[in-house]
């Protein structure tokens, strides 16, 4: 059987004038001379809607000039619709990502499609590995929260591989499909709830190098006390722990009694403030009471947290509905789509984790 890749060689025995045989061009004479991949043809050939209109066009030439006819055959099996859908996150194990992954999953189940979950564990490299895997799967499109280290926003991941995206909580150009979260409208509600208490020395948990939403929040902590007339440079301690975790949260926490506790600290997310909450309780330190916690996320257990703890809330599952609801409109090969950037308000939970300071 030949390879769907290639045409069939030419009947004729003879050879060209410059003594070749007469091939018939391949997809892989298309991709060199377009400089693309072969997915970008195929798909160009089979799912002209899902390639950028420069790139098309760029194969659409290369096709004319080569004057490629397609294996009708291979055509018919690589253009039938996918019902796979891809959701990539940075740690399957958050339950920040594990709620978004069931709203996607709902979305997806209702419209007679499987989500394939991946976690790029913040890793560019891996991240690509995993995008291109999918793309080998022809999966309808992917879902991805970008691994986002280093200047942001980035250019999109997904330029080696031409498969359908839309990004997650993750704001991109206009050229995208996304849905985000205003983490500095966030970040800024939570500090004036703290400056509303009375605290004047605030600390925030959260290295913004790892994640761009942290750079957000740190931005809007220092709003949200430049706007109250306060220096950041005097009212604010920023903590950098090495991940995300808990654990990073214990490590902060020790790290902010070495420093001089402050009376207000907010967290990058719940997980490392229930960290923080462990460590100053094991210091004998009264959160709610002496210090004032507040979490980022408001994941399920929050509420039910040893001490309840006062979280900013993002819709989160509104986040993943409307980012399928983006990717089957995306795909559906509607010539009249619009990429739509959709950017979600955060809310602020106020439980017992944060008090007015006693002094």
């Amino acid at each position: 059987m030949p390879n769907q890749e290639s045409s069939h060689a030419s009947s004729g025995k003879g050879k060209s004038k410059k003594g070749k045989k007469a091939n018939r061009a391949s997809i892989r004479d298309v991709a060199e001379l377009a400089g693309v991949s072969i997915g970008t043809v195929s798909n160009t050939l089979n799912r002209p809607q899902t390639v950028r209109k420069p790139t098309r066009e760029a194969v659409e030439k290369a096709i004319r000039d080569l004057n490629f006819t397609p294996n009708p055959h291979a055509r018919v099996l690589s253009g039938s619709a996918s019902q796979l859908i891809g959701l990539i996150v940075l740690d399957v194990r958050s339950p920040f990502f594990m709620e978004v992954a069931h709203a996607v999953e709902k979305v997806a189940s209702m419209n007679d499609h499987v989500v394939v979950v991946a976690s790029s564990e913040n890793s560019e490299a891996k991240e690509q590995q995993l995008l291109k895997m999918l793309a080998a799967q022809q999966v309808r499109g992917v879902l991805l929260s970008p691994a986002t280290a280093g200047p942001f926003p980035p250019t999109a991941p997904v330029a080696e591989v031409e498969v359908p995206t839309v990004y997650v909580d993750c704001h991109m150009g206009p050229d995208h499909c996304c849905v985000s979260v205003d983490h500095v409208a966030g970040a800024r509600l939570a500090t004036r709830h703290l400056l509303d208490l009375g605290h004047r020395q605030i600390a925030f948990v959260g290295d913004s190098t790892q994640l761009h939403q942290f750079d957000d929040r740190i931005t809007g902590v220092r709003q949200g006390l430049a706007e109250r007339g306060l220096d950041p440079a005097e009212s604010l301690i920023e903590i950098r722990p090495p991940g995300l975790g808990m654990q990073d949260g214990l490590f902060a926490g020790a790290e902010l009694l070495d420093l001089g506790l402050p009376t207000g600290i907010l967290c990058g997310n719940d997980m490392m403030a229930f960290g923080v909450y462990r460590a100053l309780a094991t210091a004998g330190v009264e959160v709610g009471k002496e210090v004032a916690l507040i979490g980022y996320d408001d994941v399920d257990f929050a509420a039910d947290w040893v001490l309840p703890l006062t979280s900013v809330r993002q819709p989160t599952s509104e986040m993943g509905r409307v980012a399928a609801q983006l990717l089957l409109e995306h795909t559906s090969g509607d010539p009249n789509h619009q990429h739509q950037q959709v950017v979600l308000r955060p809310e602020l939970v106020i439980r017992e984790s944060s008090g007015k300071p006693r002094n």
